[in-house]
């Protein structure tokens, strides 16, 4: 039986892995990683929330992976890989992998590292270009995750294999006979691209290796990672492409309707997502096997699963494909409580965080509560003068998670600046900011004192960053997730804040 969604007061922050200072120009699993964790417990956390860990495609997104169940190759510790005799210090000092170190340059990432742990493949042993043996105990461990991956490797590792092939042209646009996965095409691909199915193999048992390596290690200092898994997968992944009968596409398996938002005062002409959508009714005929399947691979990950876009499995939006916008689309109804069923059946009392964000019918509400899974309070939503809110914190109940704001957001202090003056003139009353120095902090106070179980934190706010901090601007391509922090940003004085902040409020962890 999986453990409940702590009931007890308590706190968090979000930092995506990418975000973290480290040598090699992205966030990875390094001695930084392990050093965040220790920060967190010296704070009184309880949590630490991150973004999706997949193999990010075109726009950097981890939101829009390759594959819902496999891990993003650039958070692999090089230095690790140093240690295990894999790359040399040297090899690493000769790449360039950015000069900024606190700004990602994912194209110059693209360019580098997949040829340096290309060139750790070969010195593993496990290449045909391997002059050496592997390690028999290296290799023992590769072969057993082979062969307990069988559901979701061998595909994702000859994907990426044939995108390699295809100049990481998308799926639809291969040969007709790969396209459609016939037996023969499939066979042959196999036998030709063996050593490079193999590489993806091999990345993805270190990525796995090392992601439990710093997940057990943040256990044991008493803090749960929480997961973020989107509603959607990627048209152009290895999951749509191996499984075209989950989703809604002709028999060429093209998509015949595709995800997205309908127009509002944000988006004048909706979101156009471009995801492919469920075909519910055989996923319904399995027993939602595959679902299942994904939420299972989620908790080995994770602690808690954030849910984004809960909002469909109550009705989902529907776009014809092919339309250049999302006005045309239609709300349809989506599976419902019958997949929570199944899967509170199947895995016990699964600890999930319900994204239940924007514009909420009565039976979306009814929905998650009828789950039982804590809903999502943003105080930024709240302070809008023309009415009243239901994220101001006098209206919250416990069961949620609050936040002053998301990846999706701006910085609490970006965002303060920057809104109407009455809606500043409520929050300085409703807050009671005396001078702007403050605002910030006052801001997480509010979430602190506020009801509501948990308040997760994002650590720019805590920093007190503007605009540079921010991670993502929905609806715009370019510039997003990108934020890094800074190595010398977590300091003493900090750290001793955020304490004081958790046990005035009754969440620290180490009382």
């Amino acid at each position: 039986m999986a453990k409940k969604v702590k009931s007890k007061r308590a706190c968090g922050v979000l930092m995506p892995i990418f975000s973290l200072p480290s040598k090699y120009g992205i966030g990875a699993f390094s001695k930084e990683a392990y050093e965040f964790v220790d920060f967190l417990a010296k704070t009184g956390q309880s949590y630490w929330q991150i973004l999706p860990l997949g193999p990010t495609s075109y726009g950097d997104s981890p939101y829009q992976s390759f594959s819902t169940f496999a891990g993003n190759p650039y958070f692999i510790d090089l230095e690790k890989l140093v240690e295990m005799n894999f790359l040399t210090e040297e090899e690493l000092e000769k790449v360039n992998f950015g000069s900024n170190d606190t700004v990602i340059d994912y194209a110059r990432l693209f360019k580098t590292r997949y040829v340096v742990l290309y060139n750790a493949f070969v010195k593993s042993g496990l290449s045909v270009d391997s002059t050496a043996e592997a390690d028999p105990k290296f290799k023992k461990e590769f072969d057993k995750f082979v062969k307990d991956n069988t559901d979701w490797l061998p595909d994702y590792a000859l994907y990426m294999s044939l995108k390699k092939r295809y100049d990481g042209l998308s799926w639809v646009e291969w040969s007709e006979d790969l396209k459609l996965r016939k037996k023969e095409a499939l066979e042959e691909a196999k036998a030709k691209h063996a050593d490079r199915i193999k590489f993806h193999e091999f990345i993805q048992f270190l990525f796995m290796k090392q992601w439990f390596d710093l997940k057990a290690y943040a256990n044991s200092k008493g803090i749960d990672i929480i997961g973020d898994i989107p509603i959607y997968v990627a048209f152009d992944s290895a999951d749509t492409w191996a499984n075209p009968k989950l989703f809604q596409l002709d028999k060429k398996n093209m998509p015949i309707a595709v995800a997205g938002c309908p127009p509002d005062a944000f988006a004048r002409t909706g979101q156009l997502w471009g995801n492919p959508l469920y075909k519910w009714d055989y996923h319904e005929s399995t027993g939602f096997k595959w679902w299942l399947n994904r939420i299972k691979g989620c908790y080995k990950l994770y602690d808690v699963i954030r849910i984004d876009h809960f909002r469909g499995f109550d009705e989902y939006y529907s776009i014809p494909y092919g339309d250049p916008t999302a006005e045309n689309g239609k709300w349809v109804k989506g599976p419902g409580y019958k997949l929570f069923e199944v899967m509170k059946k199947e895995l016990g009392d699964i600890r999930v965080i319900a994204e239940d964000l924007g514009f909420l019918t009565p039976s979306v509400l009814k929905l998650v509560k009828k789950t039982g899974f804590p809903g999502m309070k943003i105080l930024q939503f709240a302070f809008d003068a023309r009415e009243e809110s239901d994220y101001l914190p006098h209206n919250y109940t416990q069961n949620s998670i609050v936040y002053t704001g998301t990846h999706d957001n701006d910085t609490t202090l970006s965002w303060y600046n920057t809104i109407p003056r009455e809606d500043k003139r409520f929050a300085k009353k409703y807050l009671n900011i005396k001078t702007n120095k403050d605002v910030v902090w006052e801001f997480i106070r509010a979430t602190f004192s506020s009801v509501s179980n948990t308040a997760i934190i994002p650590m720019q706010d805590y920093l007190g960053l503007g605009k540079e901090g921010r991670i993502n601007t929905p609806s715009t391509l370019g510039n997003n997730w990108t934020w890094r922090m800074k190595d010398d940003a977590l300091t003493d004085e900090l750290a001793e804040r955020m304490l004081d902040m958790a046990r005035t409020y009754g969440r620290s962890a180490n009382v």
